[in-house]
């Protein structure tokens, strides 16, 4: 009876769910463990990451609220900014009892205007907007960062399967020289049919196997087609092997994480909107000022000016109720700050067990692939010397396609997992900001 192992991987569970098709893995022995693919453009997963870049509507969107913010800050600025217009003011006038006799006049000029004091909440709004476009700049930068995770995930999800599709094509082939071998020997009298048969039940076993892999493939091909906007060819690993540091060195910059940055940037711009809030309870000076092209109302001067104060005494619970709900908003932004680090240093603690643990067990998985190939081996040999049967050979078969899809999957598990853990870090390859703009 064929064996069938099935693996899980960690950060695409819900994509293998949706899919539901096992996701075996990649095909390749200890001593080729971080060996490029040779193909023909071949693409690499930081090419793969900047065509994203350029595709991703998230991202674009971030941009735009940026700007958005940054619009903020312009209105900001013209509350503090003195006004000014063109005013030009007909009046009709009736000047007896027949309608034909009317008067007509007009005044026009220009008309300023400067807000003196009104607590400084202009200032208070031009800071708060800063922090605004501060806000949504780390945000757009984690949202890169969550981007280059997926783009990882669905990269070596492809390259996996590929890789897996390769293991299996050389199980099929060695399945294949030991029925021609097995009918050799039939032919001779050295083996019984029923060999041939069991070992026949393994080959299309195989091959019904290998149809769901491959489907598989086109699933994993379409969910990188669709991050990176172009179709895909053949993948290449040009990354060098990971070295995995002590967590202390990834909890280190956890306060400049972006999703830290932009929330601790929020409750900055809350806090003063809070204190513009509370500017209602003071008073507020004016100055407004015409001067006038052509007057003809009285009294005719070439100018005038009104300094206007208005100091608020009672106005319901309007400006106390806004106040309160200020204070509120910006005590959520703080309990929010202070909550985006907790889960950031468990984002990174879990990300390191998790990322250690795959590594340990790629080494360990790496030698009994080694060991596996040579149990085959040797099988093999005494088989042609009469040692042992064909069931002891196609088990040794069976043995080398388990370890070596369980090294596989073990190998991509980990550069999946390292990089969620330097994302978690707050580190990914940075790529120019031009070159983020579609």
């Amino acid at each position: 009876m064929r064996k069938k192992v099935t693996y899980i991987i960690i950060p695409l569970a819900a994509f293998i769910c949706f899919a539901g098709l096992l996701l075996p893995a990649r095909a390749q022995t200890a001593r080729q463990e971080t060996a490029p693919v040779e193909a023909k453009n071949a693409i690499t997963l930081e090419e793969c990451y900047k065509l994203a870049l350029k595709q991703s509507e998230t991202l674009a969107i971030n941009r735009e609220k940026i700007r958005e913010a940054e619009a903020h800050f312009t209105q900001a600025l013209g509350t503090a900014l003195p006004h000014v217009s063109f005013v030009r003011t007909e009046t009709l006038q009736d000047t007896s009892e027949s309608s034909s006799n009317k008067k007509r006049s007009f005044d026009q000029g220009f008309a300023f205007s400067q807000t003196l004091f009104s607590g400084f909440k202009e200032f208070a709004g031009m800071a708060g907007s800063r922090e605004e476009v501060k806000q949504r700049t780390w945000e757009a930068k984690r949202a890169a960062q969550l981007l280059f995770v997926d783009v990882a995930d669905a990269f070596y999800l492809l390259a996996e399967i590929q890789e897996d599709t390769k293991a299996m094509e050389t199980t099929r082939q060695a399945l294949k020289d030991r029925i021609n071998d097995l009918k050799a020997r039939v032919d001779i009298g050295k083996s019984r049919p029923s060999e041939i048969s069991s070992t026949e039940v393994q080959l299309y076993t195989l091959e019904a196997e290998t149809e769901a892999v491959k489907s598989s493939e086109t699933v994993a091909r379409d969910l990188l087609e669709f991050l990176i906007g172009e179709p895909v060819g053949s993948l290449t690993d040009d990354n060098a092997k990971f070295t995995l540091e002590s967590e202390s060195v990834y909890l280190r910059d956890v306060l400049n994480r972006p999703d830290v940055l932009a929330t601790n940037y929020a409750w900055q711009a809350d806090k003063k909107r809070a204190y513009i809030a509370k500017t209602g309870f003071l008073p507020s000076v004016s100055l407004g000022a015409n001067s006038y092209t052509h007057k003809s109302s009285s009294p005719r001067v070439a100018w005038d000016a009104l300094l206007s104060i208005d100091v608020p005494i009672f106005e319901g619970t309007e400006t106390a109720g806004a106040v309160k709900a200020a204070n509120a908003v910006a005590r959520e932004s703080e309990l929010s700050y202070r909550r985006a680090i907790r889960l950031a240093l468990v984002d990174i603690h879990d990300s390191y067990a998790l990322a250690s643990a795959a590594i340990t067990r790629t080494t360990t998985l790496a030698k009994a692939l080694q060991s596996a190939e040579q149990n085959y081996a040797l099988q093999k040999e005494d088989y042609k010397l009469n040692l042992v049967n064909n069931l002891e050979v196609l088990s040794a078969i069976q043995d080398l396609e388990n370890t070596r899809r369980g090294y596989n999957n073990a190998y991509y598990e980990s550069r999946r997992l390292c990089w969620q853990l330097r994302a978690a870090g707050g580190d990914i390859p940075q790529v120019e900001e031009a070159e983020q703009k579609r």
